[in-house]
């Protein structure tokens, strides 16, 4: 913040057009209590006086206003004023340097400022000499300054010394018995004039008095002595502690029951992973069935390519339509009457009620439903076991040839669920892949995701160097996407900035080959 201005908050709060407390105000008057008469003294005293003139007070008791004040209310045709800080130069050489300069002298002494003074003064201009922070002038700067106030018989400059009441020691230390030098101590505001000194400060930046209180304006007066620098601090901190009281107030939350954020926040994730799975649950449509063996009819795409997919235990490819996702079945249990059913009551491969094995196609648009399916690719049937488990019946589009039959599954394995044979594949190359790198090497991983089709996706759409395994988390499988291979954290680092800014947003970071491995083993 500026001598100037206020913080933007302060000043938009309160209306004010500058900070009314602040050192240096525009368009500021001079107080009149006890200073306008301080002011009056010291130019009677300039004018009738020999003496070299001292004001004195603490820090923030105005010395400084009075001296601009002073110097403001000299007529500048008859007066010209040299203003002098002590403050980085408070000896004799310091000081006498600057009132030469100010006086156009080239010779920065006693004598020939003096000689300066007295031509000025042929022409009808007076010299002003005032010293800021004069506490800081040393004892040959003192004494050069005395010398300059007694003068010559035929001229001589006015004096002003405004430091703290330190310096009245100083000067009667040199001075001795003589009588040198004039004080004037400054004296603290009486309550009421600090309820004046307030109201002028406000109403110069577009405000009032109503702004205090009554005991606002007490303790402002207490705590601040009633020297103006403290009053100005102290009004202020008021100001402000005000400001953000009611703010507070106007932004304390109503009472009754709010949900926490994060809490929202989950149940929205929730809701949007439900939503996707059953949007990716593939319906089943089961056809109605008549006397005879039932018929199981799926939606089926005509004429296009189908994808190889291998099933586990099969040593074989076979085509399989990808409709969304491929529909299949597996046999659950066996009941008493000798019929085994699937899990939507579709009599199971080589149970009793059911022919070897039947293919089907979807019926065309617009057939009825319950129109017997087309058979397209009769399999021999496989001589049953104990218990036997049929191989997965697929469907295709156009007559194929007879492909051969997959030998039956161990009676104790479950057949390979629809989602397990693509992932199956995949997996399995991802998980050898990460364990034919070097343990030191490095990986960037992008993401987690609890759908393996998000991460096929995901990896599909990326390519190049992107991977995925499977690990499982709390007791749920999670899939981990992750991008190259790389020889050190640092190559590793490099690579996450060149990636797409999409991929970036993730935060993605390097881990080691070595961390992945492990994760590898433990799912296993």
């Amino acid at each position: 913040m500026t001598s100037l201005h206020a913080d933007e908050a302060f000043l938009g709060h309160y209306h004010l057009s500058h900070d009314p407390f602040a050192p240096r105000v525009p368009g500021f008057k001079f107080f009149p209590a006890q200073r306008k008469p301080v002011l009056g003294q010291l130019h009677h005293l300039a004018r009738y006086s020999q003496l070299l003139l001292v004001v004195t007070g603490p820090l923030g008791s105005g010395k400084t206003l009075l001296r601009q004040a002073l110097v403001a209310s000299t007529n500048k045709q008859s007066v010209q004023s040299v203003v002098v800080s002590a403050r980085g130069a408070g000896d004799a050489a310091g000081v006498l340097r600057q009132v030469a300069q100010a006086l156009d002298v080239s010779n920065a002494e006693p004598n020939a400022i003096l000689k300066q003074v007295v031509q000025l003064g042929l022409t009808g201009q007076e010299v002003y000499l005032l010293v800021d922070d004069a506490e800081q002038l040393d004892e040959s700067a003192l004494e050069a300054l005395l010398a300059l106030a007694a003068g010559t018989p035929e001229g001589r400059p006015h004096v002003f010394l405004f430091g703290e009441s330190s310096l009245i020691a100083d000067l009667e230390q040199i001075s001795g018995e003589q009588e040198l030098f004039h004080v004037i101590e400054l004296q603290p505001y009486e309550e009421e004039e600090t309820r004046e000194y307030l109201a002028q400060r406000l109403e110069g930046a577009g405000a009032g008095i109503e702004l205090f209180t009554a005991a606002q304006i007490s303790d402002i007066h207490e705590s601040s002595d009633g020297w103006p620098g403290n009053i100005n601090q102290v009004a202020r901190d008021a100001m402000i502690e005000a400001m953000i009281a009611s703010r507070s107030a106007v932004k304390r939350p109503k009472m009754g029951f709010t949900m926490p954020k994060k809490h929202v926040l989950a149940i929205s994730a929730v809701v949007v992973v439900a939503v996707a799975a059953a949007w990716l649950i593939p319906g089943r449509n089961k056809a109605p069935t008549t006397t005879g063996a039932p018929t199981e009819q799926a939606q089926l795409p005509l004429g296009k390519p189908t994808p190889n997919v291998e099933f586990a235990n099969s040593g074989q490819p076979t085509n399989l339509p990808m409709v969304g996702q491929p529909v299949m079945r597996g046999p659950l249990a066996e009941e008493a009457g000798g019929i085994s059913e699937g899990d939507d009551g579709v009599p199971v491969e080589g149970s009793s009620a059911t022919p070897p094995t039947v293919t089907t196609t979807a019926p065309p648009a617009g057939v009825p439903a319950g129109t017997p399916a087309t058979p397209v690719a009769p399999v021999t049937p496989v001589a049953p076991a104990a218990k036997p488990t049929p191989a997965p019946t697929v469907a295709t589009a156009k007559p194929a040839p007879v492909a051969k039959p997959a030998p039956a599954p161990a009676p104790a394995a479950k057949p390979a669920e629809k989602p397990a044979a693509t992932v199956a594949k995949a997996g399995a190359a991802g998980s050898s892949w990460y364990s034919s790198q070097p343990t030191g090497n490095f990986v960037v991983q992008i993401l987690g995701t609890s759908s393996e089709a998000n991460a096929q996706a995901f990896v599909k759409e990326q390519g190049g160097q992107y991977r995925y395994f499977k690990k499982v988390l709390n007791g749920k499988p999670l899939y981990v996407i992750t991008y190259g291979s790389f020889p050190s954290r640092a190559a590793a680092d490099s690579a996450i900035k060149a990636l797409p800014a999409k991929v970036q947003a993730g935060k993605p970071w390097p881990r080691t080959v070595a961390s992945v491995q492990q994760e590898l083993a433990a799912t296993r």
